[in-house]
């Protein structure tokens, strides 16, 4: 236990907040899609199928590729995903708001699951790696991010994206923007923190220095 405790980096609570803000934003901009039912509905005459279905698009690329990237990322860290995922996020925000017809709708929606797929196994982690050993606290403040911007989503897409149309929502793609500048930042800490890692190596258990006769 001691050993394990000696590996671990002094808490780092600006790593922390950026990794919760970031969550934030993600999740904000996840929830701008089925706050814009009402528009899309009107707009392009979809019916309540159509609009399930853009919510099963959404969540069944959130939800199914979650653990494989997670699974993934156990076995290959790769500590630029982050920045990658939050990319994706942009990519499908932009989508979104060009949109002009259903399938384009279904694809952005899939692109926005997907960079929350990609965001969610990799923060969780480098939360971890940046608690010292406070899991709880780190795991409890990343959460925080994500039930705010859960909450913040709808409200935003009520002050903004409901009156100024679904072409609006193009400007919460600087969020992203925002959050992948933030990511790139946090990917070099990512990666400094695992050379460190390697460099301390794995820690041996020793047991009692026993002669032969005596084993």
């Amino acid at each position: 236990m001691t050993a394990h405790r000696s590996l671990l980096m002094p808490t780092s609570y600006s790593v922390i907040l950026a990794v919760s803000g970031t969550h934030l934003i993600n999740d904000l901009i996840q929830f701008l899609l089925p706050a814009l039912y009402p528009v899309l509905k009107t707009e392009y005459a979809l019916s309540y199928f159509q609009l399930g279905l853009l919510t099963l698009a959404q969540q069944i690329t959130a939800c199914f590729l979650q653990p494989i990237m997670g699974l993934y990322g156990d076995l290959r860290p790769k500590p630029y995903m982050l920045a990658v995922s939050m990319a994706v996020v942009a990519v499908g925000v932009v989508i979104l708001a060009l949109a002009s017809s259903f399938a384009l709708l279904l694809a952005a929606a899939a692109v926005l699951g997907i960079g929350s797929a990609l965001f969610h196994p990799e923060a969780s982690r480098v939360c971890r790696m940046a608690s010292g050993g406070r899991f709880g606290f780190a795991q409890s403040s990343f959460q925080v991010g994500g039930n705010t911007g859960t909450a913040l989503g709808p409200l935003a897409a009520a002050l903004f994206v409901l009156p100024l149309g679904q072409v609006s929502t193009v400007w919460f793609g600087l969020l992203a923007v925002i959050g992948f500048v933030i990511l790139i930042r946090i990917a070099g800490w990512f990666a400094n923190h695992q050379r460190m890692l390697k460099s301390a190596g794995t820690p041996r258990t020793e047991g009692p220095q026993l002669s032969r006769p005596q084993l």
